[in-house]
């Protein structure tokens, strides 16, 4: 497929005839935007795919309504279509509430209202961002109108102290998985850095270090949430978010593998290429998938990635700008012996570009590279992340001063 086709008035016929005349036997996809469209492709071609559910694990309001027939635990939430929904919302749910868009990804558009004087404001910030997001190209690319659903949750209060016996853990995790004929097949839980406001991820590191007992209860919910959603063929990513004394919140699940460089780290750690099991199961042949969840004690070291962001560990902006550059990071950065660091071109802006100012509600979209980095253990992965957050400001050089010229538009900054 072409980028052109991303705009094709009728995607779902766009990839059955693109399969059609290659003769594909199985179709994938590893975008979030792509995900119920490629479902439907798989429906229409006969061939194995994420089913009809693929909605349920992409629609924000349709994946809780589902939890909550379960009784799953997770945030209290209301769908939101109009402003007036949203007043309505923050009056009768608890606060403070997060404002999230139904269809996004990557933390976009999302909105703390701590409130009700917040609300309009809100409400006005998350519309703007997810159009911006659609001119860029990060939008669902199937259902319609998409942009204009949202959803509105309580936000739970979260604690890693209980979860890991390391400090400065996220406060919730992943489970990277499989569904393969409707059955879930976990493979491992990947830790976090804690996000910066309002929830933008800032990095994944495989394995997470987990005791036995607390992996196999996260795990279990993983689980039930991904059986409640009914997926038949697909790689899933489940995300919870971790409470005092045991306690967890489903965050949500998604029908495809994790993004970032999730898929990369697991094959690394664990020896496991799940994008080649996947198209092996896809295509009718015998996969030998994990028997259960796969343990820190079973990886060999740890790998983790990094969205650069320009925030400081303490999620506050850089005071200046700085011009990306990724051999000034790799040579100036102090990381543990043995490790090794990366840079994800693809997922990067080149070097000599101006490092994009942190926009809360635009979250990843204003990611400046992704990192990916391998070291001994979970912990020094971690420990590493840090002292690269750290250095960002410091070793990176400085961005010229800019101006904006009367001939190009008011929004393009342009070198003085």
């Amino acid at each position: 497929m072409t980028p052109d086709d991303a705009h094709h008035p009728d995607l779902v016929s766009l990839i059955v005839s693109r399969a059609h005349a290659v003769g594909a036997d199985a179709v994938l996809t590893f975008s979030e935007y792509a995900v119920v469209a490629v479902a439907e492709a798989c429906e229409a071609l006969g061939l194995a795919g994420a089913g009809d559910a693929a909605a349920l694990a992409r629609d924000k309001r349709l994946m809780r309504h589902t939890w909550q027939q379960s009784t799953l635990p997770q945030p209290e939430f209301r769908p939101v279509a109009t402003e007036a929904d949203l007043h309505a919302a923050a009056r009768s749910l608890p606060g403070p509430l997060l404002l999230k868009a139904a269809w996004s990804a990557g933390s976009t558009a999302h909105q703390i209202i701590r409130s009700p004087y917040e609300v309009s404001a809100a409400w006005a910030r998350s519309r703007t961002v997810m159009a911006e997001s659609a001119q860029l190209g990060y939008a669902e690319l199937h259902v319609a109108e998409a942009d204009a659903d949202f959803v509105v949750e309580q936000i739970v209060t979260g604690t890693a102290a209980d979860w890991f016996d390391e400090p400065n853990w996220g406060d919730y995790v992943s489970v990277e998985g499989v569904v393969a004929d409707g059955a879930f097949h976990p493979v491992c839980v990947s830790g976090r850095m804690p996000t910066v406001e309002p929830f933008t991820e800032r990095a994944s590191i495989t394995p997470a270090p987990l005791a036995e007992a607390a992996q196999g209860r996260i795990v279990d919910l993983a689980r039930r949430a991904v059986d409640a959603l009914g997926l038949r063929d697909c790689g899933t990513h489940t995300e919870i978010k971790l409470g005092a004394d045991g306690g967890m919140w489903l965050i949500e699940t998604a029908a495809r593998f994790g993004g970032a460089m999730t898929v990369p780290q697991i094959e690394e750690v664990f020896g496991l290429d799940l994008v080649g099991m996947l198209v092996d199961h896809l295509l009718g042949r015998r996969v030998e998938w994990p028997e259960r969840a796969l343990a820190p004690a079973q990886a060999r070291g740890a790998a983790g990635s990094l969205v650069v962001l320009a925030v400081d560990g303490r999620g506050r902006a850089w005071p200046d700008r700085k011009i990306w550059d990724f051999p000034a990071v790799s040579a100036k950065t102090p990381l543990s012996r043995g490790s090794r660091l990366s840079v994800v071109a693809e997922s990067s802006l080149p070097d000599g570009s101006v490092v994009p100012v942190y926009d809360p509600a635009a979250g990843a979209n204003t990611m400046a590279a992704l990192c990916l980095l391998s070291a001994a253990d979970a912990r020094t992965v971690l420990g590493d992340f840090e002292t690269l957050v750290d250095a960002l400001p410091r070793v990176l050089p400085a961005a010229r001063p800019f101006v904006v010229r009367p001939s190009v538009a008011l929004t393009e900054e342009v070198p003085a």
